[in-house]
C-alpha cells in the first residue's frame, strides 16, 4: 500500500491554474537537488471569464481547456503520483456543479484539487522559502496573484501567519480601470480599496514583525522588471521606484498606451491593477524595500509533492495538532483507525479501495471522528464536520477536506446517502464506502475497552455486507448485537444490506 524508495517517479510536476495564468513545471531529481527542466505559461485569464452569476463565459472555459489539454499531452507518461494540479482564486468562486472541474480533469488526465487561500499562502511561502534557505531571518512574503493577495510571515521553512485578501491584478484592473482607461482618480481609488482590504491585519503584517519583504509571482516580477528597466531601483522594488511607477502608469492614460522597458504585451491590460494592489500593501505594511523571488506556489507544489512521496505528508501533522488542539481521545481514534484499516484490508478488491488517498481519509476520520465533542455531545458528529469543513488544514485541498467533514458527519445514527451527491460521481460510491467501515469500527469500540477486539471478517459484494465473528461471541455481547441489529436498519434505509453472525 505504500510506495517503496525503488518505485519513486524521477520526474515529477506541478500544474497552477491562476486566476490570470496557468503555469506548468517540471522536474527531476538530480543528486538529491530538484533540477527544473520544463516551464510551460499561458495567459488564459480565467478570472476575467468570471461572469456576475460565478459562472465562466464560454469563450473562458474554451481557453482553459485547451490549455489543459496542451499541458496534458506533456504529463500523459507521468504516473498520478507524480503530479499534483491545484486552482486557486476563481476555481474557488466557479458555481456550475462541479461541471468545469470535471471538464479540466479529463482534459489534463490528472486529478485537480481546489485549495483554500490560507493553504495557497502556505505553498507560495514553501517555494520562496527554498529559494532563501540560508536566510533564516523574519520574512514577510507576498503573493499578488489575479484574484487575490497572499499574505505569509514566516522564518526558515516555517510560517508563523497566513492571510488570503480578496483583490489581485485582474480583479482591480476589471474594477477600476474598465476597459483599459487610468486616471489618478482610479488609481487612488483602487489603491484605498487595497488599503481596506488589508486594513484588517495590517497590524499584524506590518514592518514590526519581519526583517525582510520578499514579493513573488507573475505581478510583482514584473513590476520588478520594469522598474529596474527604467533605472528606478537597482534591485528589487524600493517604495520611491514604485511611486514613480504608478506616475508612469498614470500619464500612460490607457493599457494600449503603457509603453514601459520591461513590460509584456501579455501583461499589459492587468498592470494596473497590479500596480495598485501592490502599492497598496507597500502603504498598508510600511515596506520600503521588497525582494523578489523567482520561486512561488508551483515551487511550493514540487517541494510538497516530493515530501509526500517520501512520505513526509504535511496532513499528517495537520491531523496531530488537531488532536492535541481539541484534546482528543488518543487511544480510542487510533482503535477505530486499526480496527477500520482491518476492514478495509479485506474489502480493497472488491470494493474497489486500492487509492492509497482512500486509505488516508479514512485513517484520519477515524482519528478525527470525535473532534465535534469539543462543542457538545448532543449531536457531535455534526459539530465535527463543521469543524473540518471550515478549519484552515494544512495540506488539505478543498475537496479532501470536504470529504474527511461528511465522513465524520455520517459516522453515526442516519445514513443519509443523498449527502454523498455533492461529491464527485467518480467519489459518492468509494466514500460511502468508506463510511460504512468507519460506522462498523466506531460500532465496535462504542464501549471505549482498552481490550483488542477479536478476529473480525467481512466480506462486500456491491450493496450487500457480511459480518462473521468468533463462535458465541455475539451471544456473549448483547450490546453489540444490539447495537449491529439497530446499524443494520439505518444501511437499509440507505440501499445497503448487513448480516452478521
Amino acid at each position: 500500500m505504500s510506495t517503496t524508495p525503488s518505485a519513486l517517479p524521477k520526474t515529477i510536476a506541478a500544474v497552477d491554474l491562476g486566476s490570470n495564468s496557468f503555469h506548468l513545471i517540471v522536474a527531476q531529481m538530480e543528486n538529491g537537488q530538484l533540477q527544473v527542466i520544463d516551464r510551460i505559461k499561458e495567459m488564459v485569464r480565467l478570472g476575467a471569464g468570471l461572469d456576475n452569476r460565478k459562472r465562466l463565459t464560454p469563450e473562458a472555459r474554451e481557453r482553459a481547456l485547451d490549455c489543459l489539454s496542451r499541458f496534458g499531452q506533456r504529463l500523459s507518461d507521468l504516473p498520478r503520483n507524480a503530479v499534483r494540479a491545484v486552482g486557486t482564486n476563481t476555481l474557488r468562486q466557479v458555481r456550475d456543479g462541479g461541471e468545469f472541474l470535471r471538464q479540466a480533469e479529463e482534459a489534463l488526465k490528472h486529478p485537480i484539487e481546489i485549495i483554500a487561500g490560507h493553504e495557497e499562502a502556505r505553498l507560495v511561502y514553501l517555494g520562496v522559502a527554498h529559494g532563501l534557505a540560508g536566510d533564516e531571518d523574519k520574512r514577510l512574503v507576498v503573493d499578488i496573484g489575479g484574484g487575490s493577495t497572499e499574505l505569509i510571515t514566516g522564518s526558515g521553512m516555517e510560517t508563523r501567519e497566513r492571510e488570503s485578501l480578496f483583490m489581485g491584478c485582474v480583479s482591480f484592473s476589471q474594477r477600476f480601470f474598465p476597459e483599459g482607461r487610468i486616471s489618478s482618480q482610479m488609481m487612488d481609488a483602487a489603491i484605498i480599496a487595497g488599503r481596506l482590504e488589508a486594513r484588517p491585519v495590517q497590524t499584524i503584517y506590518d514592518s514590526h514583525h519581519w526583517d525582510l519583504a520578499v514579493g513573488s509571482s507573475g505581478t510583482i516580477r514584473s513590476i520588478r522588471d520594469v522598474v529596474q528597466a527604467q533605472g528606478w531601483s537597482d534591485k528589487g522594488i524600493s517604495k520611491k521606484s514604485l511611486k514613480k511607477l504608478r506616475k508612469a502608469v498614470v500619464e500612460a492614460g490607457h493599457v494600449n498606451k503603457l509603453k514601459l522597458d520591461g513590460l509584456s504585451d501579455n501583461r499589459r491590460p492587468v498592470f494596473p491593477g497590479g500596480v495598485a494592489v501592490l502599492s497598496a500593501v507597500f502603504k498598508a505594511l510600511d515596506i520600503e524595500q521588497m525582494r523578489v523571488s523567482d520561486l512561488a506556489l508551483r515551487e511550493g507544489l514540487l517541494y510538497e509533492l516530493l515530501g509526500s512521496i517520501q512520505h513526509h505528508d504535511v496532513r499528517e501533522r495537520t491531523v496531530t495538532t488537531l488532536t492535541q488542539r481539541y484534546s482528543l481521545d488518543s487511544n480510542q481514534g487510533r482503535q477505530v483507525a486499526d480496527t477500520s484499516r482491518q476492514l478495509l484490508e479485506q474489502v480493497l478488491d472488491s470494493w474497489s479501495l486500492e487509492d492509497e488517498e482512500l486509505h488516508l481519509l479514512l485513517k484520519w476520520s477515524a482519528l478525527l471522528h470525535e473532534i465535534g465533542m469539543a462543542i457538545s455531545h448532543d449531536g457531535y458528529h455534526k459539530h465535527g464536520a463543521y469543524i473540518l469543513a471550515n478549519a484552515d488544514l494544512s495540506g488539505f485541498s478543498r475537496q479532501f477536506q470536504n470529504m474527511l467533514a461528511l465522513l465524520v458527519r455520517s459516522h453515526r445514527r442516519k445514513f443519509r446517502s443523498s449527502s454523498f451527491s455533492e461529491l464527485g460521481k467518480d467519489m459518492q460510491e468509494s466514500c460511502r464506502r468508506l463510511t460504512i467501515l468507519l460506522r462498523l469500527s466506531v460500532l465496535l469500540h462504542r464501549g471505549r475497552s482498552p481490550h483488542r477486539k477479536p478476529s473480525l471478517d467481512i466480506m462486500a459484494q456491491k450493496n450487500n455486507i457480511v459480518l462473521s465473528f468468533p463462535n458465541e461471541w455475539l451471544d456473549s455481547h448483547p450490546l453489540t448485537k444490539a447495537e449491529l441489529e439497530r446499524e443494520a436498519k439505518y444501511l437499509d434505509a440507505a440501499g445497503y444490506f448487513l448480516s452478521y453472525s
